[in-house]
């Protein structure tokens, strides 16, 4: 990774969220719409944060409440833009909230989840170069250049002109160097210039890029840095979410090999933001990590499983087909078997549920040993209770415990058993009735319900 260059001046950022984003045909604001499990909003700021930004103003417009809901824990400012004239008028928006700050800033779409903190940082130190350019635009080269704004560069990256393809004629269509929209530019000079852009176009709209041509006119200077195509990708659609959720999983799956996972079939695991997974972990084909997943050394997550919100611990096997649920942890060499379900419940080391059961708001010992189909009963309707498990415990297969309630180091609950009241250390509790045979009942049974069902 490549060294953030380090900032001597303030840096705020821009972010434009004001558009209605109705190819994503959503009632959800679209830079909300998640990427490996975040909201791709918080995706970028938590770039920008890392970047050096102390100020971050979100620009928005339709369905903004829903993104002023998503920052609000996160010290970001909201600036409302109530009419949607184009990019230049939605940054504008956000003098009010940046009045006091003097600085660069950063202006960028809420829709880029990828672009990097060392991307944004290195757009940012070009204003802070010898040449000290006015404006600094982040440009790239992409495979179909399409209908994205073209800059028109020298080999150094001084701009002579950027034009919106709307606008471009036949020529300037031609350049394969387009415009990201990310642009930096000292609060002192946005402003105005901002205040300047006009609005004679073919869209009739308030464009972001003409403030390089106003910095031209004036006898200043504006810069092009270039980055991959892939960073600065927007999402418009569901099918460029999946494209960059496949991007992003891609990469990711590479990094867990490099750092010494194993995945059995890489393409069929998937990731989330802030999984955290260990060294000679191996991974089974159809696992998914969603959000808040850490995996410790040696542990192996076989086929088929779903982990969200849980912690597994060194050496712990965890599958096939199974699923922890949030505040699930599973010790050092625990064992959680194929269909067995673990919720808010803690599974001591060495501890096993190998089979068709469901561990909710619980605590099992150390070694303890949970039988097949055994449940614990943690819901009465109104509200949830605790089953404590001692260490070295036996849970006999189709036990059902009924929560508040308490087993015992040692002990052993018979198959079958419902269990209602503590159970002792080192006790047996057999709470199922006698059996009984009685001879040839079956058959005289089976007699008369045949000779029933004749007579009908």
């Amino acid at each position: 990774m490549a060294e953030t260059p380090a900032m001597s001046t303030p840096l705020a950022v821009i972010i434009l969220a004001a558009g209605k984003g109705t190819r994503m045909k959503s009632d959800l604001h679209k830079v909300l719409h998640p990427v490996a499990g975040r909201p791709m909003l918080l995706h970028l700021i938590d770039s920008l944060n890392r970047a050096g930004a102390t100020r971050r103003v979100v620009v928005v417009g339709a369905s903004g409440e829903q993104v002023e809901a998503a920052v609000a824990a996160t010290g970001v400012e909201i600036a409302w833009q109530h009419e949607q004239l184009g990019t230049a008028h939605a940054a504008l928006q956000a003098k009010q909230a940046l009045a006091d700050f003097d600085g660069i800033a950063i202006v960028c779409f809420g829709d880029t989840p990828l672009l990097a903190t060392e991307t944004v940082a290195r757009l940012a130190a070009r204003l802070e170069a010898a040449d000290a350019p006015t404006v600094a635009v982040l440009g790239f080269r992409p495979a179909d250049a399409k209908a994205y704004g073209r800059i028109i560069a020298d080999a150094d990256g001084t701009i002579a002109k950027m034009v919106e393809y709307k606008d471009a004629t036949e020529a300037e269509r031609a350049v394969d160097l387009c415009n990201s929209g990310v642009t930096a530019v000292r609060t002192r000079d946005l402003w105005r210039l901002l205040d300047a852009v006009g609005n004679d176009n073919a869209a009739g709209e308030y464009y972001l890029p003409d403030i390089v041509t106003l910095t031209i006119a004036e006898g200043g200077r504006a810069v092009c840095i270039e980055t991959g195509e892939d960073e600065v990708a927007g999402i418009n659609s569901r099918a460029e979410l999946a494209d960059v959720e496949a991007g992003w999983q891609a990469q990711r799956r590479a990094r867990a090999m490099a750092e010494g996972a194993t995945l059995i079939a890489p393409a069929t695991v998937w990731f989330s933001h802030d999984t955290v997974i260990g060294r000679d972990v191996v991974v089974g084909p159809n696992v998914v990590f969603a959000p808040g997943v850490t995996i410790a050394d040696g542990a192996t997550i076989h086929a088929f499983s779903h982990v969200e919100g849980a912690t597994v611990g060194e050496g712990a096997e965890i599958g096939p087909y199974a699923r922890l649920r949030p505040g699930a942890v599973v010790g050092r060499k625990a064992k959680v078997g194929n269909f067995v379900e673990i919720k808010k419940a803690t599974l001591g080391e060495g501890a096993k549920a190998n089979h068709l059961s469901y561990i909710g708001d619980a605590e099992i010992g150390a070694g303890a040993n949970i039988g097949a189909g055994t449940i614990t009963c943690n819901y009465d309707g109104f509200f949830k209770y605790k089953t404590q498990i001692g260490a070295g415990a036996f849970i006999g297969s189709n036990s059902a415990l009924v929560a508040p309630v308490s087993i015992g180091a040692g002990a052993i609950v018979g198959a079958g058993a419902v269990v209602t009241r503590d159970v002792e250390a080192d006790a047996l509790a057999l709470v199922r009735p006698e059996q009984r045979s009685k001879p040839g009942w079956a058959a005289r049974f089976r007699a008369q319900m045949t000779a029933r069902k004749a007579g009908k």
